[in-house]
């Protein structure tokens, strides 16, 4: 009886434990939309490693890419905002990911506070895209905000990077910038 019981235990619990291990190792990708509170130094899914906060550990001060050449896409003045882009090089594929970098910074003279930063690929009314909310990149640098904004999926003609900038004041800014493609 005693046999039965521990075999009937081990044939539940394998199962369990097989799929348990398959489920937990996926990629989150929605993990840039949400805070990453209690992260782990792990590489999180994007090349990198990340302290407990979500800072980079390998942060270089001359590139803010993950790890290769990064292309500038400009600097704008978005209402009381002063923009500055970039995104990692490779190409603008439709389904894929692009890693940006959007440096946020009150005009001279202006006390308004960033709340939030959301970005998006496509086209202004962001039909087929998805608005995707950045992070601040490390705490060394509050005003450059990070995401993998997701490239919409087939890529709509004369598609550009749309940035979107809550203030403290609840005022929503729109802007875009030529996606160097």
């Amino acid at each position: 009886m005693r046999s039965n019981m521990i075999l009937i235990g081990a044939l539940t619990f394998a199962p369990i434990a097989t799929i348990s291990t398959f489920t937990g190792c996926e990629e989150n990708k929605s993990a840039h939309r949400s805070t990453q509170g209690g992260a782990s130094s792990a590489d999180n899914g994007h090349g990198h490693d990340r302290g407990p906060g979500g800072e980079h550990f390998d942060e270089k001060p001359t590139s803010h890419g993950h790890g290769g050449t990064v292309i500038d896409l400009g600097e704008a003045t978005f209402g009381s905002f002063l923009t500055k882009a970039t995104r990692d090089e490779g190409l603008i594929v439709a389904g894929k990911d692009a890693p940006i970098d959007v440096t946020v910074t009150p005009v001279p003279g202006s006390s308004v506070k960033v709340i939030a930063v959301r970005f998006w690929i496509g086209t202004e009314d962001a039909r087929g895209s998805v608005k995707t909310r950045a992070e601040i990149e490390s705490a060394n640098d509050p005003n450059r905000w990070h995401t993998h904004a997701e490239i919409p999926n087939p890529l709509p003609v004369g598609s550009r990077l749309w940035i979107e900038i809550e203030d403290d004041q609840g005022e929503t800014t729109v802007g875009s910038m030529d996606l160097k493609m």
